[in-house]
């Protein structure tokens, strides 16, 4: 007998993100738009972190005014610099609109040039009612004198926004085709648990914050929530490790079930930031939260959220549909339409 010949076992994917076939024009345009919306989206929690960290919270007490009779600062306000920290956070509100309005409409362009990318332009609307969401909270946050309560929720919007984002980034590479799962459903719903505890390590996040000495006001009128900092910043660290089991879990289980697909990648990639986070944030309890560690932590919080939702999209793929082949009667037509048009 001859010798068996076993087939290869496919070969392991690379990276994270579904790879993409070159193109150039709009196409090309489009991809880096939304790469873009997804740096700026990022960007604007960063300087909001600058704003609460530098207390420059009500640098602008007005809204949406900086005073009452001027949209920008004024040499006669009292905030001194802070008035130009919150004020460069408020106008990067109009770089994000400009950047989300773009992608719509070079979305909407595509698809009427004959593009097959279907269904883009629905999340991009509604990223853009967020952001015009996220301005109004932003004036009621300043209304409010900073309440904590109401500067949690602008964080977690932004969170929100950050994961439809990278949403785009993701579906913009893949196919049109039906979805089809690369694992079984127990570990669809696994991730989803993940997604779940992730979303409550976030809003501990932000209780930790609100209940700690960067809440963005001054020290002459803090506003701060009832909860005792010490208390609430160890739940904020026992939900991380539940997150931290949750992940390693999910990383064992793609391993296990979907080896040659960027799961198991991507997972891990969501580990590691997790790991880097919780040194961050060790460091900082440890250091008495300093600034800077602080503003470093709220921008791993954002790579997190990208992580995550990368990972969760990579439990699945999406073929390229392929145009559906024309029956004699339409390849007739086409031929007699071009045979005319060489007339």
């Amino acid at each position: 007998m001859g010798r068996q010949v076993m087939p290869d076992a496919p070969a392991p994917t690379r990276g994270i993100l579904p790879p993409v076939q070159r193109s150039t024009g709009l196409a090309l345009w489009l991809r880096r738009l939304f790469w873009l919306n997804l740096f700026v989206e990022v960007l604007i929690v960063a300087t909001g972190g600058l704003v609460r960290l530098t207390a420059s919270g009500l640098g602008c007490p007005d809204w949406p005014q900086c005073v009452p009779g001027s949209l920008t600062p004024t040499k006669q306000q009292e905030q001194s610099w802070h008035k130009y920290i919150e004020f460069g956070n408020r106008s990067l509100t109009s770089v994000v609109s400009i950047v989300a309005l773009a992608l719509l409409i070079a979305v909407i362009v595509d698809q009427r040039k004959g593009s097959r990318r279907r269904g883009l332009w629905p999340p991009v609307v509604g990223i853009l009612l967020g952001i015009a969401v996220q301005a109004v909270v932003g004036g009621i946050s300043v209304r409010t004198g900073l309440n904590p309560a109401i500067v949690a929720t602008h964080f977690l919007a932004s969170m929100v926004l950050v994961s439809a984002s990278a949403w785009l980034v993701w579906r913009a590479r893949e196919g049109d085709g039906t979805p089809n799962p690369l694992v079984p459903r127990e570990i669809r719903w696994l991730s989803i648990v993940t997604s779940a505890v992730l979303l409550v390590v976030l809003f501990l996040g932000t209780m930790v914050t609100g209940s700690g000495p960067h809440s963005g006001d001054d020290a002459e009128n803090p506003a701060r929530l009832s909860f005792d900092v010490r208390t609430v910043a160890w739940l904020h660290a026992d939900t991380v490790m539940l997150l931290t089991g949750l992940v390693v879990a999910m990383l064992i289980a793609t391993l296990l079930v979907a080896r040659h697909t960027r799961a198991p990648r991507a997972w891990g990639a969501v580990l590691g930031v997790i790991v880097l986070q919780g040194v961050v944030g060790y460091t900082q309890y440890f250091l008495e939260v300093p600034a800077g560690l602080v503003e470093i932590h709220m921008i791993l919080a954002c790579l997190l959220v990208i992580a995550t939702t990368w990972a969760v999209l990579s439990l699945r793929e999406r073929p390229v549909e392929l145009a559906a082949p024309m029956d004699e009667a339409e390849e007739a037509g086409d031929q007699r339409r071009r045979s005319v048009s060489h007339r």
